[in-house]
């Protein structure tokens, strides 16, 4: 759409990622106007810097180990090697269709004026793009989060490198440190493994992916270990050095580890420097943008969504949040979002995949007694040992009560996180979801019989 010359919009949004976006199309929908601001590419970090180039590069990782591995299913076959330049056309192709799809979309509507350039707060309702001044009724802040650094850690985008940087590398590396065993550092250290990289992750917590519940976490380690993925938890970096041939990095109690590169994945920080947002009175909290369960900010008619506000660093979090806020503007009344209710998946090999509480958080919310958990290992899924891959479905209930907590490990759980934050979200009782039929073999049953279990009538399990 063309810009009218008044320049005034039921709606200004800054930043066109996945919040600003979902804002800006539901918003459209709903015969509102809107200024889409964006300084990069429509589609922000989870398009071109994040969830969408990272799974690429996952499958392409699946692919050399189904290859590395095919005689056990009967199959001959040689991995020759790596093509980074392969890899990295297949993992652009994919961003390439979504990116265009997603400009068909924001360009058809009629109702978005989609502006190019970066955007500032310099009124509580007017945002400033290269001089142009955009007024809004309402104006919603999605400026996104960046790959985040530690003081002492210089990062050169060579031998120090973030996400951002091993998304574009040109070259399969010989070895690799991951700074950081959160969701970020487990899937790059589960890719360059796959690639044939020597690779250690050091993390200052006590276990990889410590935002999960501490079984899965415990899992996780065992398939890494039997990997051979090297980590050192509960050991915070003392100081890095570049060496002749890389970097070296000093650990807590004086250990030290070299390789190649250093990935720094501490996880990611919010974009909200030098926008104008406290200037013009927007409370603020260690650069998060705080808001209320309805995500209206401190000024009036001023919204935010996404990585900006504390919370779960998710894409789908942001859309949602995005839908939310143009509901809301348009005065529908939307839900409000359960943030325990947003799925959660780490795309490692094996995958977890959770919604919910874990079982340390439901004993501290209902206290320990009233809290009944079923562990359903896959080995006695027919499904699983077809893909012969190992992990579990693990459900926490509220005794006489819902499921209040899905965690599951294994190769492709992430696809069966839709029926679980069906349960968690819907506050279904074990033996509601055991009276649904799930289709055989399927790694899906894994979660009918795990229902069918805490309902105390198990059929391929043990009660």
């Amino acid at each position: 759409m063309s810009e009218p010359n008044d320049a005034t919009f039921d709606i200004v949004i800054l930043g066109g990622g996945s919040g600003g976006y979902a804002a800006a199309l539901r918003a459209a929908q709903l015969d509102l106007s809107v200024a889409l601001i964006e300084k990069g590419k429509l589609g922000g970090t989870c398009l071109h810097n994040g969830c969408i180039p990272t799974k690429a590069l996952l499958h392409a990782a699946e692919i050399a180990d189904q290859t590395r591995e095919s005689e056990q299913f009967g199959v001959k076959a040689e991995l020759v090697g790596i093509d980074m330049a392969g890899v990295n056309s297949y993992k652009d192709g994919v961003i390439a269709r979504l990116y265009k799809g997603l400009q068909g979309l924001v360009g058809s509507s009629k109702n978005i004026t989609f502006v190019a350039g970066a955007g500032k707060l310099v009124g509580k309702n007017v945002v400033e793009v290269d001089g142009k001044r955009y007024t809004g009724r309402n104006v919603i802040l999605a400026s996104g989060s960046y790959a985040k650094s530690l003081p002492g850690l210089e990062v050169d985008g060579e031998r120090i490198i973030t996400s951002d940087h091993a998304l574009t590398l040109d070259r399969v590396p010989s070895s690799v440190i991951v700074l950081g065993g959160g969701v970020i550092g487990v899937e790059f250290a589960s890719v360059w493994k796959s690639f044939g990289v020597d690779v250690t992750i050091v993390e200052a917590l006590p276990r990889l992916v410590a935002a999960e519940d501490e079984e899965s976490s415990k899992a996780l380690e065992r398939a890494f270990r039997k990997r051979k993925i090297n980590f050192k938890v509960g050991k915070p970096f003392e100081k890095v050095e570049k060496t002749e041939n890389g970097v070296k990095l000093t650990i807590s109690g004086g250990d030290t580890v070299e390789a190649e590169l250093l990935l720094v994945a501490v996880g990611r920080g919010p974009n909200t420097a030098d926008l104008g947002y406290e200037e013009q009175g927007v409370k603020m909290d260690r650069g998060y943008v705080l808001t209320d369960e309805r995500l209206r900010t401190s000024v009036p008619n001023v919204y935010a969504v996404g990585d900006i506000v504390p919370g779960l660093q998710l894409a789908h979090r942001g859309f949602q949040q995005g839908i939310f806020v143009a509901e809301e503007i348009a005065g529908q009344n939307p839900a409000v979002i359960d943030e325990a209710g947003i799925p959660r998946v780490t795309y490692s090999d094996p995958e977890l995949a959770s919604v919910g509480l874990t079982e340390a958080k439901a004993k501290e919310q209902y206290g320990a007694d009233k809290i009944k958990t079923y562990n359903y290992n896959l080995g006695g899924n027919g499904k699983s040992q077809i893909l012969k891959t190992a992990g579990f479905v693990k459900l926490v209930r509220v005794e006489d009560g819902p499921v209040v907590g899905v965690h599951m490990v294994g190769a492709r759980v992430g696809e069966m996180v839709g029926e679980a934050q069906l349960i968690f979200n819907w506050e279904a009782y074990p033996a509601e979801v055991a009276q649904l039929v799930h289709a055989h073999p399927t790694q899906n049953e894994a979660l009918g019989e795990a229902h069918l279990a805490l309902a105390g009538k198990p059929l391929h399990a043990h009660a």
